[in-house]
Parts: C-alpha cells; sequence; structure tokens
C-alpha cells in the first residue's frame, strides 16, 4: 500500500529507491524510541527482575530487529519496482521456505536463545549443569552457550540443544551431611549428646540454617551402627562447614569416651 501512495506521486523509480531507503535509516535511527515503547507495552524489561547485563542485550535485540524489517521491508519495496507483485510474492514465499528448511537448527538455536534471556533462566556467572554439562555460565548469546568447565575447558554449547538446565547458584541451601559409625553399645549415650550439640553447632556456626537431624540411613543395627547428621548450610558453604561440624562431634565424643568407629 505505502509503495502504491508513492508510485502514484510519479516519482523516478532512482528518487522513489532514495525515499525507500531513508525511510529505513530513519526507522534504524529511531529503532532505540521504538524499543522502548515496545519494553513498556509488554513489560519485557522490569528493572527489578533482571540484571543490567540481560536488558542491554534484550534492547540491542529488539532494536535489531526492527532496523533489519525496516531494511527487508524496504529491500522487498524496491524489487517490487522491477517485477510484478505476483512474482515478487512467488520468490519471497520461495526464498522464505529454502531458508526456513536450510536454516532450522539455526532458527532452533535463535528461539531458544530469546527464551533463555527473557525467562531468566541462567545468568553470566552462575553455576550450571545442562547437556550433562557441569561449569560456570561465561556468555551468552542468542545462538550459543559459553560454559566453562572445572577443569578449564570451555563448551560452546548451542542454545537448541539444551533441555534441562540445573541452577546450582539459586539454590536455597546446600546439605551438610555427616556419617558417624559408633559401637551400638554407645548409642544410648549418643542420641541425647547429639541433640544437645545441635543447639552449641546453631551458636557456633553462623553458616548453619537450622538444627541438624540424625537419622539411621541403613535401619541396621548389630555390633555397630552408623548414623547420619543432616545439616543444611547457607547456600556454597556446605564443604566449608563440614570440617568445623567433624571437628565439633569428634572432640565431644571423645571427651565423654564413645569411639568413633571406622
Amino acid at each position: 500500500m505505502i509503495l502504491k501512495n508513492i508510485q502514484d506521486l510519479n516519482l523516478s523509480k532512482p528518487a522513489i529507491i532514495l525515499i525507500l531507503i531513508l525511510a529505513a535509516w530513519i526507522v534504524h535511527r529511531l529503532s532505540g524510541f521504538f524499543t522502548r515503547i515496545v519494553e513498556k507495552i509488554f513489560s519485557l524489561a522490569p528493572k527489578d527482575e533482571m540484571d543490567a547485563d540481560r536488558r542491554k542485550t534484550i534492547r540491542f535485540l529488539l532494536s535489531s530487529a526492527i532496523s533489519f524489517l525496516a531494511f527487508f521491508a524496504a529491500g522487498v519495496a524496491i524489487v517490487g519496482l522491477f517485477v510484478s507483485i505476483d512474482t515478487l510474492v512467488w520468490v519471497v514465499g520461495l526464498f522464505s521456505a529454502a531458508f526456513g528448511l536450510a536454516a532450522r537448527p539455526v532458527i532452533s538455536d535463535v528461539l531458544t536463545g530469546f527464551n533463555f534471556l527473557f525467562a531468566d533462566t541462567f545468568s553470566v556467572g552462575e553455576k550450571v549443569e545442562m547437556t550433562g554439562i557441569e561449569g560456570v555460565v561465561e556468555a551468552i548469546n542468542l545462538r550459543t552457550t559459553f560454559l566453562r568447565a572445572p577443569n578449564g575447558e570451555l563448551y560452546v554449547i548451542p542454545n537448541g540443544e539444551i533441555r534441562i538446565v540445573r541452577n546450582f547458584s539459586r539454590g536455597k541451601y546446600s546439605q551438610c551431611n555427616i556419617v558417624i559409625r559408633i559401637a551400638s553399645s554407645d548409642l544410648g549415650r549418643a542420641l541425647p549428646l547429639l541433640e544437645r550439640l545441635k543447639s552449641e553447632a546453631m551458636l557456633t556456626m553462623p553458616d548453619m540454617i537450622e538444627p541438624w537431624k540424625v537419622i539411621s540411613e541403613g535401619g541396621v543395627i548389630g555390633q555397630h551402627t552408623e548414623l547420619t547428621i543432616l545439616a543444611k548450610a547457607m547456600f556454597g558453604k556446605a564443604a566449608e562447614m563440614k570440617p568445623h561440624l567433624l571437628k565439633l562431634i569428634q572432640e565431644t565424643f571423645s571427651a565423654e569416651g564413645i569411639g568413633l568407629m571406622n
């Protein structure tokens, strides 16, 4: 419709081409303004939910999409000056179908990348596990996610292959379990002692979230028995807290004459 209105002005084809290119360039220059309007309408990047890098990436993607559509429309309109509308529609349809088939994996990666950006599944710097690989996210773009493994290797994972994400950085707590093995004859003294110690541990270990629980996973009793102490630490602090728990239990049991068995 716009192209027909321009043609009705009886301008030369070079002039029409110049107007179309200028219009696309103006839209490109105003893409940032249009992006802010889209953000407000659809609430795509609320400041209280997305970090600055993620908002910046989304704005860049929206701005790039607007610019691409503007120049693509201008290109189609320019081609329409030299071929009939029916031929143009047929060519565009054929090209779109061929492009869709050839670029299906890429399109899948890009669409999944959009989902990761808007859904905030994981962010740069977080420790995650995806496609069976554990590591720290170093970068995210539309097509790929860069994951640094604990041994230093860098994995480049296509977004379309990511189905399940295990995010270690968003846990509420870390489990700190300790297994002790004692003689069954000491069980009657050990349980009340552990009950008393859990209150002391809460006072002396700020990383402990709540008093521990004592269970027997095997439920087997003979000459000796195994007890499992289930303690919750602040997220990421379990490894640091465990040696202090071991020291507290070992020293207290030794003072009470309760031997720990191998």
